[in-house]
């Protein structure tokens, strides 16, 4: 069987319900008994229902939020995470308020935002933490990551804008499903780089570790692994990526995908 699996949140441990089957927390707390490291894989950050899911999946183990810029332990709280580019924020916080786009501006542990209203009401209710905008400038702790969360019709605006320095890495959820989440960090850092780490901290060759998931944001993650996994649900990207698919999220793809892991 697999060594380590990277399991992503959105599309992948939850569907459209966003709550996690019975079947699937399952065959994930089997795979930990046989001694299977188990990684949170996510762009959500270390709060609310991400933090609770890390928890309860391994929860003397490393997770990886933020896409790769917030890589923190579940018992300890110890980070390995990546700064983001000081230079860069305030060129995008003034772009945020002149085109009156939503920016979100994380640490490892706070969030902030640059246009309270709905979309970060409902973004804070699927993230499972109190609706309490604070402005960035408010914000406390080094901030590692930002992200857009904007309409699905902007993406490609969003997208196309510059971003020097730094990698995005565009994903949706079936909880919003009219909303794109455009997180960027800084160049190199994404699922990928946060999962060499773990794998590493593990003594797990990436060659025996599975990554699942269904998102343009998984891909890097995909691509390092022995064994990368299509959710049914998945776009075009992940498909591309995997060597395996497996069911949509609200029919259990992810149970399936952890019942193969310990066959391999």
């Amino acid at each position: 069987m697999l060594g380590l699996i990277g399991v992503d949140v959105d599309g992948t441990l939850v569907g459209t319900s966003n709550v996690v089957r019975d079947d699937v927390w399952k065959a994930l707390e089997d795979a930990r008994a046989r001694g299977v490291r188990i990684v949170l894989c996510s762009g959500r950050p270390a709060l609310g229902h991400a933090l609770e899911y890390a928890r309860r999946l391994d929860p003397d183990g490393w997770h990886v939020f933020q896409n790769g810029a917030s890589v923190v332990h579940a018992k300890s709280g110890e980070s390995m995470s990546e700064t983001f580019p000081p230079e860069a924020l305030p060129v995008l916080l003034e772009r945020a308020r002149a085109k009156s786009r939503l920016l979100e501006v994380y640490s490892d542990t706070e969030m902030a935002v640059t246009q309270p209203g709905d979309l970060a009401r409902r973004h804070a209710a699927l993230l499972g933490v109190p609706y309490d905008p604070q402005s960035p400038e408010e914000l406390r702790g080094t901030p590692v990551r930002i992200q857009w969360v904007v309409p699905r019709e902007q993406e490609e605006q969003v997208v196309a804008d510059p971003h020097e320095g730094l990698d995005l890495h565009p994903a949706g959820s079936p909880g919003m499903p009219d909303v794109m989440f455009i997180s960027v960090t800084r160049a190199g850092i994404s699922k990928g780089s946060a999962i060499r780490r773990i794998a590493a901290e593990y003594g797990v060759p990436l060659v025996r570790a599975m990554m699942v998931g269904d998102g343009e944001n998984d891909v890097s993650a995909m691509r390092v692994v022995g064994h990368p996994v299509a959710m049914g649900n998945a776009d075009a990207p992940a498909r591309q990526a995997a060597r395996h698919t497996v069911g949509h999220v609200d029919e259990g793809g992810l149970r399936e995908a952890v019942e193969l892991a310990l066959t391999l």
